[in-house]
């Protein structure tokens, strides 16, 4: 029987500004594919992020349309076509696995998808003026989380220097482990010494230190940095194995974190991770904003990989008019509870 295609544009709603260092984001564009065989359906997310995904194009909902003519070649060969769309990619990945799974949202069955396991997850605290983000830091604390990641690079250096001195003035690094992400915003010449001052506070890692495209810099700056330095924005839009085993040889960085709507899907995930498995880089995976239909997904498939460290999977409340879904979040984990519902009647 003919499998039908047909997608759709639409727009998450923050429920506040959200800052990073790239600016302030109050929407959020994603797409999804829709495939129907008989009485069955599959639905995957296409996750683009605006001016960070390397298939920011224009001709992209084009693209979307050419997918949905050729349905017929099957997901293996649309996956090997979109390597230029890697959000499509992931929405053709899991779009065929929806449709062909008993449950369309049980993408892959495991403890986490039958709701008997969780997933710890870092607590994420936005950028914005000081007082805003103690507020976030403290909540996620409240809130139980023991890992928090900041973003860091767009207020006052030393304003974020002194959110780091409260937290580790009242928790220790047994009681809360702190990430800081910096979007690369430091410019190669000051990175040192801000990492130098970022490291009495016994940071687990910092992601992106410097912009990427700069990989002599950054690989100096993994050799003797005084903390662990995490790949993200480097690895985006490499696509090839070569390229792949050639970045991560060249900079040698301790962590390495994926975004599997960025780098190509589960496929391409599964690549980054076999790579950095050889070279004693250790990684974790990072939802990029997607509504709860590309989390739910993305979490799934990461349990699949049983890596011990908190994950990035805290999105899912961001928006207002996000896709009800039995994803919650409690104590520092994300969970799936099968008590829970879909409901897709926001997407009609």
């Amino acid at each position: 029987m003919d499998v039908n295609a047909t997608y759709q544009k639409y727009i998450l709603n923050f429920k506040r500004p959200s800052g990073t260092s790239r600016g302030i984001l109050k929407t959020k564009e994603t797409w999804f594919l829709r495939l129907q065989q008989g009485n069955r359906f599959g639905i995957g997310e296409c996750g683009l992020l605006r001016g960070l995904s390397s298939d920011d194009r224009p001709d992209y909902e084009d693209k979307l349309k050419w997918t949905c003519r050729n349905i017929h070649l099957g997901e293996q060969a649309l996956y090997d076509a979109l390597a230029d769309y890697p959000s499509i990619q992931i929405g053709v990945e899991t779009a065929f696995r929806s449709l062909g799974a008993k449950d369309p949202f049980e993408i892959f069955p495991s403890e986490f998808s039958n709701g008997t396991a969780e997933i710890p997850i870092n607590g994420l605290v936005w950028m914005g003026d000081k007082g805003f983000m103690k507020k976030q830091i403290s909540e996620k604390i409240s809130a139980g989380f023991s890992c928090i990641k900041l973003k860091i690079g767009a207020i006052d250096f030393d304003a974020e220097l002194d959110l780091l001195k409260l937290i580790r003035r009242n928790f220790s690094t047994g009681e809360i482990e702190i990430r800081v992400d910096a979007n690369g915003a430091f410019s190669a010449a000051e990175a040192r010494e801000k990492l130098n001052k970022l490291s009495q506070f016994h940071i687990h890692s910092i992601e992106q230190p410097i912009a990427p495209g700069q990989k002599d810099e950054m690989a100096r700056l993994c050799e003797d940095s005084p903390l662990p330095i995490a790949l993200d924005e480097e690895l985006i839009g490499v696509t090839s194995l070569d390229e792949k085993e050639k970045l991560l040889q060249h900079i040698l960085p301790q962590y390495i974190i994926l975004k599997p709507s960025l780098v190509g899907g589960f496929r391409g995930t599964d690549q980054w991770i076999e790579i950095a498995e050889t070279q004693d880089a250790q990684w974790w995976i990072t939802s990029a904003l997607e509504s709860n239909v590309g989390l739910n997904a993305i979490s799934q498939y990461t349990y699949t990989k049983n890596s011990k460290l908190p994950q990035g999977l805290g999105t899912g409340g961001l928006y207002t008019n996000n896709i009800p879904s039995p994803l919650e979040v409690s104590r520092g984990k994300i969970k799936y509870n099968r008590d829970g519902n879909w409901n897709l009647a926001v997407l009609s």
